[in-house]
């Protein structure tokens, strides 16, 4: 099976702000198209095809459909996308070192805390206020993701070139790696809060 990128597959151009329904449409006609139960008097090669195009129609919808998935996969197609999962969460990113050094400093505390017996409403309340800071990050680069989603699309449609649409993905790129970091932290202060 000749493979393209899920965009391509699906007749949508490569954009981060995409129509749902124009989406779920395709969807459903390749659907119809490739679904193995249309296949079963068919030879083992053509079902063996029909398989392959209905699991990737599958990968595709599930990339697409997700807004963080998509940029995920854009930056992937577009030679940008962390290796790895631990590539993306590896480094502390240099917007957030202040407030990762003041969040592990309180953990430390409230983890000495809790280790001397202090009755969970000690320590409870001081985590909450820690997550705060970090969750109006998480908020401002969702926001931020936004904004660069929507100067991906504004690139995409007058056809820029390569060195403007490089700028963004690399934009996208930093918010996108922050943001798994800011996830990181916040389920880091849910694990300590349950405790």
């Amino acid at each position: 099976m000749e493979r393209s990128d899920f965009f391509s597959f699906l007749d949508l151009p490569r954009k981060l702000n995409i129509d749902m329904a124009r989406l779920d449409e395709r969807y459903r006609t390749l659907s119809r198209q490739f679904h193995p139960d249309f296949f079963y008097n068919a030879t083992a090669a053509e079902r063996r095809v029909s398989l392959e195009r209905s699991s990737f129609l599958n990968d595709a919808y599930r990339a697409l459909r997700d807004p963080i998935k998509r940029i995920e996969y854009l930056l992937k197609i577009e030679g940008l996308a962390p290796k790895n999962e631990q590539e993306a969460s590896r480094q502390v990113p240099p917007a957030l070192l202040e407030e990762v050094f003041a969040l592990n400093e309180e953990l430390d505390e409230v983890r000495g805390l809790r280790e001397s017996g202090a009755a969970r409403q000690q320590w409870q309340p001081r985590l909450e206020r820690a997550r705060q800071p970090i969750e109006q990050k998480r908020v401002d680069h969702e926001s931020e993701l936004q904004s660069l989603a929507a100067e991906w699309d504004a690139l995409v449609d007058r056809g820029a070139p390569e060195g403007e649409r490089k700028q963004i993905l690399e934009r996208l790129r930093d918010r996108f790696l922050e943001r798994n970091y800011i996830n990181n932290l916040l389920a880091g202060i849910e694990r300590e809060m349950s405790a």
